[in-house]
């Protein structure tokens, strides 16, 4: 089987008690927003042009790096074993954020945070939204 790597980011947006996720009509699956970073592109500019992208939500503005992760899975219509590093960084809206046209393979929503890390269809994404939450609820006690 053939391997293959990249890399990626994505963010975790944080607004008045709710999270920004992506529903994936076509797979079932309901994801953080992040996608490939581009030769020549820091990690968070990759975050915020992707989480932009595929939400339709911007302008964004970055608070914190959250972590980096390696993800591994086997890519089925590829035939090879795929190793992802991925790189999360806590968001939030930027004054004068409005929605515009997302991917539309994606279907945005806010979710409540205390309900939102079960809805997300992968453990290694629930666990940085964990993260992403308790880091949120120690910057809002300031």
């Amino acid at each position: 089987m053939k391997r293959h790597y990249y890399r990626a980011a994505g963010g975790v947006v944080i607004h008045q008690g709710r999270v920004l996720l992506l529903r994936r009509p076509r797979s079932g699956e309901v994801r953080l927003p992040k996608g490939h970073i581009e030769d020549g592109e820091s990690p968070e500019e990759t975050a915020l042009r992707e989480v932009m992208e595929e939400t339709g939500y911007g302008p964004l503005e970055v608070l914190a790096a959250l972590e980096v992760q390696r993800v591994e899975f086997v890519d089925p219509h590829r035939d090879r074993m795929v190793t992802r590093d991925e790189h999360y960084f806590l968001m939030r809206p930027a004054e004068g954020a409005r929605q515009r046209r997302p991917e539309p393979q994606f279907v945005p929503f806010w979710a409540p945070l205390e309900t939102a890390p079960e809805m997300l269809s992968f453990e290694s994404e629930r666990r940085v939204l964990r993260r992403a939450i308790a880091l949120w609820e120690c910057r809002s006690q300031r």
